[in-house]
């Protein structure tokens, strides 16, 4: 990468440090930056740790769903618009079905499933990269994608409405379900944009040579393959008879459920008292929510037995990548905490806050949302207890509240997830995945006033 080139993170990461220190020696509040550098340290390592079994739960269950052809077999059916939007990823890679599952699990709001598929997902981006370090196009999509993708239920920021006495918690399901789709547009239209750009192109140092060989734990994932041929280090057996008829079962099972959820008076059960007031859709989704993971965690191991599978054996091999991918990740995820809490205890935030309230105000954007629109990129920790004051200060009834909930709902922690998914690939030049996830959160931020003013208001 030449100095022309613009290192994004680099200079935002540095920024941070330099104002914090700034600021909080301005302001006599250098003991809560150094407290927020600990702070910040301590919580990076915390969530890593906590991320281990759970890397390791959906790695090896996704171990199961590749080695069984389910991977390939999604991602051959949404192949024409997964091509268009990652033209450089083909179509038979198992990074095209392992986005897929990451983007349906953002969707359904499952949080501790999307973040291991989405780092599966990238670590098989990685396979196709020739430059490792430097984010590739598809890279830089996929993770616009993420800190956008479009909230069917917002069930975080709903529980909170809830919590506080709300007699209409559900009311942002559609507030955010519009913002987030704004939000998701731009996303993708800017991060096309934005790699056209020249500032944005990745350029070899001199006598740099670009490595085009898969890296050594996916020789086997090469882009060389003919469209027919499957990406399996051996093809399983066909699904047998009695495999079918448990495949079956299990979806009709589940089916049911669903359906008990739904329409309880199909069952002859009583309808509960929170669901009295919810229409069908919301309905539908909470009933996807809730029954997701387990139909996940027990369709594939099923499904992949009845291929032939030794589904004990191939769960434990996926899942001994679980923690050599958290190791990667603990760095950049403290190197980033460690500035934003230094930052915020400095009193940047607020700093922000007040600059921008006398050009904000004849837009008419409420003031008391502007510190959690500034916070949402960079701590979703502090973002919930923004969201938590406003709601208990003004009431959850109030616009602003609605509003402030479907901001929380419709955004994402952009910093966050580029530290973690980058990190667990060794990614340090972020190219435009930094300005798209950005510029999704400001139109996420800005759907969400409006939307709601004209929903709600």
């Amino acid at each position: 990468m030449t100095a022309k080139t613009l290192a994004v993170l680099n200079y935002i990461w540095l920024a941070l440090v330099v104002c914090a220190v700034v600021i909080g020696g301005w302001n006599d509040r250098l003991k809560e930056v150094t407290g927020g550098a600990f702070d910040g340290a301590k919580t990076a390592v915390t969530i890593a740790l906590g991320l281990i079994g759970i890397m390791a739960l959906w790695l090896g269950i996704m171990r199961l769903a590749e080695r069984a052809g389910l991977v390939q077999r999604i991602a051959r059916g949404l192949r024409p618009l997964l091509q268009r939007l990652f033209p450089d990823v083909p179509s038979n890679h198992p990074a095209m079905g392992s986005m897929l599952m990451n983007m349906a699990a953002n969707m359904l709001g499952l949080g501790n499933a999307a973040t291991p598929l989405g780092l599966r997902a990238m670590r098989d981006l990685e396979t196709l990269n020739p430059r490792p370090g430097v984010a590739t196009n598809a890279m830089c999509t996929f993770l616009a994608i993420n800190t956008s993708s479009v909230q069917l239920i917002p069930a975080t920021a709903i529980a909170i409405l809830a919590a506080s006495g709300s007699t209409r918690p559900t009311a942002i399901v559609g507030t955010a379900f519009l913002a987030t789709l704004c939000a998701a547009t731009v996303a993708v239209i800017s991060a096309k944009f934005f790699e056209r750009l020249t500032i944005f192109q990745p350029r070899r140092e001199p006598g740099e040579v670009f490595d085009k060989s898969p890296t050594p734990s996916a020789r086997r994932l090469t882009t060389q393959l003919p469209e027919e041929m499957p990406i399996v280090e051996e093809p399983p057996r066909r699904l047998s008879a009695l495999g079918l008829i448990a495949v079956v079962l299990l979806t009709v099972f589940f089916f049911a459920l669903f359906l008990r959820i739904v329409s309880p008076g199909l069952f002859n059960l009583p309808v509960p008292a929170e669901m009295a007031s919810q229409n069908v859709f919301v309905r539908s989704v909470n009933a996807l929510s809730i029954l997701a993971i387990p139909f996940l965690l027990s369709f594939f191991p099923i499904y992949a037995a009845a291929r032939g599978l030794k589904v004990y054996e191939e769960f434990v091999e996926g899942a001994k990548e679980g923690f050599g991918v958290i190791l990667k990740i603990i760095p950049f995820l403290v190197t980033m905490l460690v500035a934003i809490g230094m930052f915020k205890g400095a009193g940047g935030i607020d700093l922000l806050t007040s600059a921008l309230k006398p050009i904000l105000a004849p837009l008419q954007f409420p003031p008391d949302l502007l510190p959690l629109a500034l916070m949402r990129p960079l701590s979703g920790s502090a973002t919930l207890a923004l969201l938590t004051d406003i709601v208990h200060r003004l009431g959850p009834e109030n616009i602003v509240s609605l509003t402030a909930a479907t901001i929380y709902g419709s955004t994402e922690t952009t910093f966050y997830v580029v530290a973690v998914y980058f990190g667990a690939v060794g990614v340090k030049q972020t190219r435009h995945a930094i300005p798209a996830g950005l510029l999704a959160d400001l139109t996420g931020v800005i759907a969400s006033v409006v939307v709601c003013r004209a929903v709600l208001g």
